[in-house]
């Protein structure tokens, strides 16, 4: 995907949805000095530009019982495409997976997973780990505490 050219109204913009997605047009074009037509006429191409990919709520994992996070480091036992293609797919289609990033370096891919308790991370760790042939190795760390969660990317110079 090639990047759009964006100017600093266009970047304004981003920064108020990346804040609440909620915002309408007629507040954000007044923090901007935009018409709300104007507003509504860059969001618009912002999404078809794919540079707003969708909008959502940020639901709390403390309100939904989900209290515990783990960082977990996966080595898959032979790197080759169809090993590495069907594990994005079981990974994908894990709701306890938030983030799945495919690495450099020991491991091949680091999750970030969230699970009620210890018996629902033992659970997934059963499907998605010991029940996988093709995953060597995994090594888990426990979040002790939410210091920093987010998808917010940096807009300034």
């Amino acid at each position: 995907m090639q990047t759009p050219d964006l100017d600093q109204l266009d970047i304004a913009i981003l920064a108020c949805l990346q804040a609440d997605a909620r915002t309408i047009a007629e507040t954000i074009g007044a923090k901007v000095g935009l018409s709300a037509a104007a507003v509504q006429r860059r969001i618009k191409r912002l999404r078809e530009a794919g540079v707003i990919e969708r909008e959502v709520a940020v639901l709390s994992p403390q309100a939904l019982g989900l209290s515990m996070t783990f960082v977990v480091m996966v080595e898959m036992e032979r790197e080759n495409l169809a090993v590495l293609d069907a594990f994005r797919r079981q990974v994908l289609g894990d709701d306890c997976v938030q983030q799945c990033y495919y690495v450099t370096g020991n491991a091949d891919f680091v999750l970030i997973v969230t699970c009620p308790d210890m018996a629902g991370f033992e659970a997934f760790t059963r499907r998605m780990f010991f029940d996988n042939p093709n995953v060597r190795h995994f090594t888990t760390s426990v979040a002790m505490d939410r210091v920093k969660v987010g998808l917010n990317l940096p807009l300034g110079p």
